[in-house]
């Protein structure tokens, strides 16, 4: 089956059409041993290399789209191998198809995982050109004021970058530990955590709760995992549009 070029390297995984576009603009693709130009189409049993790497476009098959949701349970690994024998988010979910995670989360993190076939979609969900919320239920340890909210809903600069909450809401709890709902449009790694932790607070818990429009079930259980519904699925489409 003949396809667009940037069609069959983002649906194989290797990255978002635009970024595809992008490397073909700058003459870092092959087709059959010849630089790739933007309109060009291959098939999966074309030889393409990026930067004079072979990669494999049979991984690419035309196929409905399936998101799978996940409720990840808290030292459970976000990877496909690991050296500690630890439990992997991976060996919960089906075998049916190559799933590709959309935002990972860290060890000591639970909460809502999504798991595509769709390379593409998977891509265009990570971007941070996106901008779709990211929703988590954080326990707070420390007395936490108003100006100390007032400074992460503002942004507070560390490690050479910058970050904040799009928004913050008081989530229950009492004494020492509170809880907090908040949001933000990125997921840069351990992003919640620090930007508490640079102001003195410890995160005891963490849940992602939602994504974009997606809710974790209620009913859904630690390590379980289940189908999302057509009209979800075009939720997550309609939000990359």
């Amino acid at each position: 089956m003949v396809n667009r070029l940037q069609k069959l390297i983002a649906n194989a995984g290797y990255g978002s059409r635009r970024w595809v576009e992008c490397l073909i603009e700058q003459g870092r693709i092959e087709v059959n041993n010849k630089i790739a130009i933007i309109g060009d189409k291959a098939e999966i049993t074309s030889r393409v290399k990026i930067d004079g790497r072979k990669i494999d476009l049979s991984r690419y098959v035309e196929q409905e789209t399936k998101v799978i949701i996940l409720n990840k349970q808290a030292g459970v690994i976000c990877s496909n191998r690991d050296d500690k024998g630890r439990k992997s988010v991976y060996s919960f979910l089906p075998k049916e198809s190559r799933w590709i995670m959309v935002g990972r989360l860290d060890l000591n993190t639970s909460g809502l995982l999504f798991f595509t076939n769709n390379g593409d979609l998977a891509n265009k969900l990570m971007h941070p050109s996106s901008e779709i919320d990211r929703e988590y239920a954080v326990r707070v340890l420390g007395q936490v004021k108003n100006k100390d909210l007032k400074k992460l809903t503002q942004g507070i600069e560390f490690d050479g970058g910058f970050a904040k909450f799009n928004q913050i809401t008081l989530g229950g709890g009492g004494g020492a530990n509170r809880w907090y709902k908040v949001v933000l449009r990125e997921g840069k790694k351990r992003e919640v955590r620090r930007l508490w932790e640079v102001l003195g607070f410890k995160v005891s818990r963490l849940i992602r709760i939602r994504f974009g429009e997606i809710w974790l079930p209620d009913n859904l259980k630690a390590n379980q995992y289940d189908y999302l519904k057509p009209v979800q699925i075009k939720l997550l489409f309609n939000a990359v549009e």
